[in-house]
C-alpha cells in the first residue's frame, strides 16, 4: 500500500493490512509455526526444517521482522529469532475484532 494513500485509512486498518501482507506466504506461516514451538531459533535451524534455500528463508525472516511479528539478533555467525509476543497478542486482537464485526445483512442479499 503506497504511503501517500495510507492517511485515508485508520491506523488499525493499516496495521492489519501490513500484518496480512506479511502472513501472505505459506513459508512465513511455516516459519511462525516453527518459532511458536521454540523459545528461540537460529536461522540455520529454520533452514533445516523448510524445503527452502538459506537466502530465501532469510528474505522471509526479514519480511516477518519488518512487520514486527518476530524479533531477533543478527550476528555474523548466527541469527536468532523468536516470536514478538507483544505484537502477536495485538495481532490476535486485531483479527478477532475484524472477524467479529457484524455483517451488513443477516440474510446475504448479495448476488
Amino acid at each position: 500500500m503506497g504511503s501517500s494513500k495510507t492517511e485515508a485509512f485508520t491506523l488499525q486498518q493499516v496495521e492489519l493490512a501490513n500484518i496480512a501482507k506479511a502472513l501472505a506466504h505459506p513459508a512465513r506461516i511455516a516459519i511462525l509455526q516453527l518459532l511458536l514451538t521454540r523459545t528461540s531459533c537460529v536461522c540455520g535451524d529454520i533452514v533445516e526444517e523448510l524445503p527452502l534455500a538459506q537466502a530465501t528463508v532469510s528474505q522471509h525472516l526479514k519480511v516477518l521482522k519488518d512487520a514486527g511479528l518476530i524479533k531477533g539478533e543478527i550476528d555474523p555467525r548466527n541469527s536468532c529469532y523468536c516470536i514478538d509476543f507483544r505484537v502477536w497478542n495485538e495481532l490476535g486482537g486485531l483479527l478477532s475484532q475484524f472477524f467479529q464485526a457484524p455483517p451488513a445483512s443477516s440474510e446475504g442479499q448479495c448476488c
